[in-house]
């Protein structure tokens, strides 16, 4: 399918550039690029795939039409594609819901995503890694330490702000290792990266697993609550998590913010690259500054 000369355009709503919508004679597809030398290494897309078929029946995906390796030697790029699937971008229903002051629907939403969450945080893993080839076996992460992975990924930072964050990543770490299991995290769960249907608001497809690994339960759950923070929708989102996996959802909201650090750590790292890098630097320094993992500088 992907030598047919289709006619491509990019999709909206990405950083990266690789994904695109494909069609011809009606039918469309989403096409996703994997360069050669791509960091994940030439089993990328066979990853992807695997991982779409892991989850499937579980959490709504779309259908994997075809997978290609790269070939670096022949500067080929390797390729997933996907079924197309048709729903209104999450982050764009947020957007209107919050202007329209829709509180219920906002809260409907909140509990469809919070479902997402749930499930995959239910997903049992030996232990934490990344996914490094099609039968899905774990690699290392660099350091399973908070406090040596901000020290790691923030070079550009002064020794008093790397030192600010030390109490707030001393107290996450605790906390996060009280629960001491590993589970599947989609590694990018926000509602940019997931289509809804618009009259129902249900979750019509989970988008963009390129950073699943396996991890800590909460980790998606605090990417769902990172940026929004409309009150009935955060309470939507952690009922309907404690409801499915249990738990104080004052805790699990503590919890659902020290997981999160790990990735605000690494998009502050990246910070000038994109909007939500940049976003992520201001919203680390905040709980930098008051040692507090739900600082808001962001105003209302």
């Amino acid at each position: 399918m992907s030598d047919l000369g289709l006619d491509w355009h990019p999709l909206p709503g990405g950083h990266s550039g690789r994904t695109f919508v494909a069609g011809a004679g009606g039918e469309r597809a989403v096409v996703r690029i994997y360069p050669p030398g791509d960091r994940r290494g030439a089993a990328a897309p066979e990853v992807d795939r695997s991982v779409l078929g892991l989850v499937r029946g579980l959490v709504p995906v779309p259908d994997v039409l075809e997978v290609r390796r790269p070939l670096a030697e022949e500067d080929v790029p390797g390729l997933l594609v996907t079924s197309f699937v048709p729903g209104e971008r999450g982050d764009l229903a947020v957007e209107r819901l919050v202007a329209a002051g829709d509180v219920e629907s906002l809260a409907r939403l909140g509990r469809s995503l919070g479902v997402v969450a749930a499930a995959l945080a239910g997903m049992p893993l030996l232990r934490p890694g990344p996914f490094v080839d099609a039968e899905l076996r774990l690699g290392r992460f660099p350091t399973d330490d908070l406090l040596e992975w901000a020290a790691s990924r923030l070079p550009g930072w002064s020794d008093a702000r790397l030192d600010a964050l030390t109490d707030a990543c001393g107290s996450a770490q605790a906390l996060l290792d009280e629960v001491g299991r590993a589970s599947l995290v989609h590694g990018d769960l926000n509602p940019k990266n997931v289509l809804v249907a618009p009259g129902t608001l249900e979750v019509a497809a989970v988008l963009d697993w390129e950073y699943a690994h396996a991890g800590h339960p909460w980790t998606d759950l605090g990417n769902l609550l990172r940026f929004e923070r409309h009150p009935a929708y955060v309470a939507a989102v952690l009922d309907a998590w404690v409801a499915v996996r249990g738990g104080d959802p004052a805790v699990v909201l503590e919890g659902a913010r020290a997981a999160d650090l790990w990735a605000l750590v690494d998009l502050a790292s990246r910070a000038g690259e994109n909007p939500v890098a940049d976003r992520a630097e201001t919203l680390l320094l905040a709980i930098a500054e008051t040692g507090d993992v739900h600082a808001w500088p962001f105003g209302r």
